[in-house]
């Protein structure tokens, strides 16, 4: 899928969106409606002509390319997308990896697949809508910003089931590690103020993980955090009460 066409089909997405017709975009940036009927439907014209499109319907280029409804970014997957990798340890691996922008030579040089082998992965992922990958080696992945797994969905029992534990079976002891179980009595009002807070924090860590993105592979680490707050208390205790 060429990038001119997503920039072709975000603008007319965004026409539509707009109920603005060729001919006022055309009065709005200076040509005749017949060349922007030509250009829209060639997809030849220049990039002075494209920045003079985006100030007409005041957007930014990435934004168009987000419009395509065709690559519309993901903020979920379908229960059976999430089926699917939960099935394959391989090709959750290889999910999380491209999710967390590895690259195709990455992969390869730290996990025992080979080329072949990830090349099938890559494939079943696009063939899925998670990816856009266009072989030997280009990789872009479809998730948004805001992308998250399905509350309850296979994933998150995945995860309650077998990650989990493995992940709190550790000392927490590393200077880089942080660990805090409390318990205590706290007002609904309060506790709405920590979910917030929680919500917060949980943001921060993934505008940090986009930022450190950029970083070359060796200076990241992997790693995972949990938040959680809910009204709960130990049956061993309920068991104690009057």
């Amino acid at each position: 899928m060429s990038g001119s066409g997503r920039i072709l089909r975000g603008i007319r997405a965004q026409l539509r969106a707009r109920g603005m017709t060729y001919r006022e975009l055309a009065v709005a940036i200076g040509v005749s409606e017949p060349t922007v009927k030509r250009d829209l439907g060639r997809g030849s014209f220049s990039l002075a002509r494209l920045d003079r499109i985006c100030e007409a319907l005041d957007i930014g280029v990435e934004d168009l390319i987000r419009s395509d409804p065709e690559t519309r970014l993901l903020t979920e997957l379908s229960e059976l997308q999430e089926r699917e990798l939960v099935a394959d340890p391989s090709l959750l691996l290889v999910t999380y990896l491209v999710l967390n922008d590895w690259k195709f030579a990455e992969i390869l040089a730290a996990f025992r697949l080979d080329e072949n082998q990830l090349l099938s992965l890559l494939l079943r992922l696009d063939a899925m809508k998670i990816i856009d990958y266009r072989p030997p080696k280009r990789i872009r992945k479809r998730t948004a910003r805001n992308f998250s797994w399905r509350k309850d969905g296979p994933a998150h029992a995945f995860f309650i089931e077998r990650i989990l534990p493995e992940f709190f079976a550790s000392p927490f002891d590393a200077p880089t590690d942080g660990f805090h179980f409390m318990g205590g009595m706290l007002c609904d009002g309060s506790l709405r103020y920590m979910a917030a807070e929680m919500r917060r924090l949980a943001q921060e860590f993934e505008r940090l993980a986009h930022q450190d993105a950029a970083l070359p592979l060796d200076a990241r680490d992997g790693c995972s955090a949990v938040f959680a707050i809910r009204k709960w208390e130990f049956p061993e205790f309920t068991k104690l009460r009057r």
